[in-house]
């Protein structure tokens, strides 16, 4: 190979790292997916890096199925890691990387679900979030209706848009939207 060839090749090469996105850069090339979390009623916080390539990781999970337990009961339960991709996902979309997803409901019990049925009119009886495959949320600094757009261009799971009341359902059951 000539030094011509040679430094092309290599300019060619820089360029295209350069122009990966950060995130494809992160660990040698392995995307390390995170999130920041931020629960509204009990005002605790998470940064977690939950997946690194194809691997979700084991601890950042259980602190995730915990930070997303039901706040009124303390039940817990495995939430569905599609459901962090899917967040992860929108955030990407919408060129927030950074921003913080406030949480408004993630798991809810049977008996919390229930409870919340009798007192209001939006709550389905087979719930996703009972079955740990749902969240309400917002993200900082962004429109909710920004979040609903960049939800249903990706084509996964419900998406539900409460504008009166600030926040969207994220699901990753089959897709489906509803409200305003």
């Amino acid at each position: 190979m000539n030094r011509r060839c040679f430094l092309g090749a290599g300019l060619g090469a820089a360029l295209a790292v350069a122009s990966a996105p950060l995130w494809a850069r992160r660990s040698g090339g392995t995307q390390v997916r995170t999130l920041s979390l931020h629960h509204l009623h009990t005002d605790e916080r998470l940064n977690v890096a939950y997946r690194i390539g194809d691997s979700y990781q084991r601890s950042a999970l259980k602190r995730l199925n915990h930070f997303l337990r039901d706040f009124r009961s303390g039940d817990e339960t495995a939430i569905d890691p599609q459901l962090f991709d899917l967040l992860h996902d929108v955030k990407r979309r919408l060129g927030h990387e950074h921003g913080t997803f406030e949480v408004i409901s993630g798991y809810r019990s049977p008996r919390t679900n229930a409870m919340l049925r009798r007192t209001s009119t939006g709550v389905a009886r087979r719930s996703l979030h009972m079955t740990g495959q749902a969240i309400d949320v917002r993200l900082t600094e962004m429109p909710t209706r920004n979040i609903r757009d960049a939800a249903l261009t990706l084509g996964r799971g419900g998406v539900g848009y409460y504008p009166r009341s600030d926040f969207v359902h994220l699901d990753t059951g089959r897709v489906r939207r509803w409200g305003a």
